[in-house]
C-alpha cells in the first residue's frame, strides 16, 4: 500500500504557506520531499525523516515528491485552543481543525440555520489550474470583487500543496479559501460543500466563489471513475442553496487524449448527467463551441461568452497559467474556456 523509505534532509529549500521542500539521501539516492510543518514537524538539515516514496515512484501525477510522514527528532507542538473537526479521517496522519461550523466556532450561530446564498455566483470547474484563469476574467468585469475559494477533497486534501493559492493571496486576488470535507488548511474550514459555500457568503462576505478541487485530478478513462465528477455536484449543491451556478468547460486543442480534446468528457458527464440542476454554462466564443456543448441544453442554459481581452488579462495573471503541463501558449484554448467562466459571473454582479 505504501512505499516507505527514512533519510537524512540534506537541504532545506524556500518554504510557502505551510510548505517546505526538501532534498533527503535514502538508500534509492536524494529525493525531492515535501513537508508540512503543522503536521509532521519543520525538518532541519542532518535530520532523519520517514518518507512515503509511492507516488513518486511510480511517476504518477500526482507524485514528484516524496512526502515527509515524520521527522522524529523535531515534532510539532501538540494543538491547543478550540475545535473538535478531524480531517483526512482514520489515517494516520489525520489533523484536528476548528470547522467554521461546529460549536466551538464563533461562527456557528451564522452558520446554524443558514441556508440560503442570496444569488451568488458559484464558478465551477473541473481542474484547479483553471482558478487563476477563472479569476483574470472575472477581473475583467469586476475587478473589485470579493472572491472565495471553495476547495474539494477530489484532488490534494493540503490546501497548503498548492502554489497557485499562495500567489494569488499574495497578489489580493483571492478574498479567502475555505477547505471543504475532507480537504484542509483554508482559512476556514468546513464539513461539507454546502457549509464551505455559506461560509463564504456569510463569514467571508464573498461577492462570487470559486469551486474546484484541489490540485491532483485523478481520471481512470471510464465515463464516471474520475474526481472531477464532484463539479456536477457543486452546481445542485450551488441551487440547493439559492446560488447562480457557472459552469465552466474543459476545452483543449493540445491535449494529446482524445477524450479530452475539444468539451472534453469530463465536462460533459460532470453538466450532463451528475448536475440534476440548471446551471448557467459559459460558452467562450470560439469555433464550433457552442455546437459541441448543444447535449448540454436542456436542461443548462448556454451562455456565449465573448473573449475580446481575455487574452490580455490571462497574461496579467500573477501566478503561472499551467495545466497537464502546458502553458497558455501551448493550450490557449483551455485558459480561455475558464476564464469566460469569471468573465460571466462578472456579468451576473454587475448586469
Amino acid at each position: 500500500m505504501i512505499t516507505w523509505r527514512d533519510g537524512i534532509v540534506s537541504a532545506v529549500g524556500q518554504p510557502w504557506a505551510g510548505t517546505v521542500e526538501l532534498r533527503v539521501d535514502t538508500v534509492a539516492g536524494t529525493l525531492p520531499a515535501l513537508a508540512y510543518p503543522a503536521l509532521v514537524g519543520e525538518p532541519a538539515v542532518g535530520d532523519r525523516v520517514l518518507l512515503n516514496t509511492t507516488a513518486l515512484d511510480l511517476g504518477l501525477g500526482t507524485g514528484g515528491y516524496a512526502m515527509v510522514v515524520a521527522a522524529p527528532d523535531r515534532l510539532p507542538k501538540d494543538p491547543t485552543g478550540p475545535g473538535h473537526l478531524m480531517k483526512a479521517r482514520y489515517t494516520p496522519l489525520q489533523t484536528l481543525v476548528l470547522g467554521v461550523d461546529e460549536p466551538d466556532s464563533p461562527w456557528h450561530d451564522v452558520l446554524a440555520d443558514a441556508d440560503d446564498l442570496d444569488g451568488m455566483p458559484v464558478v465551477v470547474a473541473d481542474l484547479h489550474s483553471s482558478l487563476p484563469a477563472i479569476l483574470a476574467g472575472l477581473r475583467t468585469g469586476a475587478p473589485q470583487a470579493r472572491v472565495a475559494y471553495v476547495m474539494t477533497d477530489g484532488g490534494a486534501l493540503p490546501l497548503a500543496f498548492s502554489h497557485t493559492v499562495a500567489g494569488l493571496r499574495r497578489h489580493g486576488w483571492l478574498t479567502g479559501s475555505v477547505t471543504a470535507q475532507q480537504a484542509y488548511g483554508g482559512d476556514l474550514e468546513a464539513v461539507t460543500l454546502h457549509s464551505g459555500l455559506l461560509a463564504a457568503r456569510l463569514v467571508l462576505a464573498a461577492d462570487v466563489a470559486i469551486v474546484t478541487q484541489g490540485p491532483g485530478n485523478l481520471g481512470t478513462d471510464t465515463r464516471f471513475g474520475f474526481s472531477g465528477v464532484a463539479a456536477g455536484e457543486a452546481i445542485n449543491a450551488s441551487v440547493s442553496l439559492g446560488g447562480r451556478p457557472v459552469a465552466t468547460l474543459r476545452i483543449s486543442t493540445a491535449d494529446p487524449r482524445e477524450r479530452h480534446r475539444g468539451i472534453s468528457h469530463h465536462s460533459l458527464t460532470a453538466y450532463g448527467r451528475v448536475a440534476l440542476a440548471a446551471a448557467d454554462i459559459a460558452v467562450p466564443d470560439l469555433p464550433g463551441i457552442r455546437a459541441a456543448a448543444a447535449p448540454l441544453s436542456p436542461p443548462h442554459r448556454l451562455v456565449r461568452v465573448p473573449i475580446e481581452g481575455l487574452e490580455a488579462a490571462l497574461r496579467s495573471a500573477p501566478v503561472p497559467l499551467q495545466t497537464m503541463g502546458r502553458d497558455y501558449d501551448a493550450d490557449p484554448t483551455y485558459f480561455l474556456a475558464a476564464a469566460a467562466g469569471g468573465r460571466l459571473a462578472a456579468s451576473m454582479l454587475t448586469g
